[in-house]
């Protein structure tokens, strides 16, 4: 006996509801399942060592320099601070700046800390954590007479390392600004001494020189002013994401509970 179509439509529409009923089931669950908070491995899954091993190029104080028998440096105290707040111990690879990243892609080291530059030009195979440093240019001058950006040169005077990212950027501004006088020196604290001895209005120089020279010389009342940014980071391998967001997540709680600051109050 043929079944009558009101007996066909509702069959159909009882498989249709059921299709309907899991598929939201089943949309439930996945939105259920994003929003559960799942614990980040051990750090212990993520440096497989059983350490964190750091790549550096100990020769560029004060972040970092080898003795014959330690390191030492900003980048080192921040290496430790990091592992000290992941809970593994740390040691360091010591090597030439140019290896660096290949000891990274070769899986020798699993992070680098070394005054590294964020480079654009290497997102492809690094990942970059949030910056611990700024190193960019600083407009420098007497805090009585403050030149604090480019439009404020005009009829004065302005001392920089010749032959340096400073003396492009000078350079780049006379296109910009009305003239003044620029003075070229050898090094950037010649070029420093020349603001504090009165023979120039201001110094334009990369951040790390201005913060040594005016530490060595506390009792001069002088300003300074960031003109371009040149952010420090640790690298860590591309492939590593994981790894990447322990380390992110830690050298972020470093800047907030201020022991970043505090390491770079004591080099800096």
């Amino acid at each position: 006996m043929a079944s009558s179509p009101w007996r066909i439509i509702a069959v159909g529409l009882g498989l249709t509801m059921t299709v309907w009923i899991w598929a939201l089931v089943g949309v439930l669950f996945a939105l259920r399942w994003t929003a559960l908070e799942r614990p980040e491995p051990p750090a212990k899954l993520l440096f497989p060592y059983g350490e964190i091993r750091v790549g550096v190029d100990a020769s560029y104080p004060p972040f970092a320099v080898a003795t014959a028998d330690d390191l030492f440096g900003l980048d080192i105290d921040l290496g430790r601070a990091l592992a000290a707040r992941l809970s593994l111990p740390v040691r360091f690879v010591n090597m030439g700046y140019d290896g660096l990243y290949d000891s990274l892609k070769a899986d020798q080291v699993d992070v680098v800390i070394s005054a590294l530059l964020v480079d654009p030009s290497r997102l492809g195979d690094v990942r970059y954590t949030r910056h611990y440093f700024n190193d960019g240019l600083v407009l420098v001058s007497p805090a009585e007479n403050p030149l604090e950006s480019m439009v404020d040169l005009p009829t004065h005077s302005v001392a920089y390392e010749f032959g340096s990212e400073a003396d492009q950027q000078a350079h780049r501004w006379l296109r910009r600004v009305l003239p003044f006088e620029t003075q070229p020196y050898e090094l950037p604290g010649y070029a420093l001494d020349a603001v504090r001895l009165s023979k120039v209005d201001a110094a334009l120089v990369d951040a790390t020189s201005a913060l040594l020279y005016l530490r060595e010389h506390p009792n001069w009342n002088a300003q300074y002013r960031y003109v371009t940014d040149a952010w420090y980071a640790v690298a860590v391998r591309i492939d590593r994401f994981e790894r990447w967001a322990a380390v992110n997540e830690a050298l972020q709680s470093l800047a907030d509970d201020g022991t970043l600051d505090a390491i770079l109050a004591r080099w800096l």
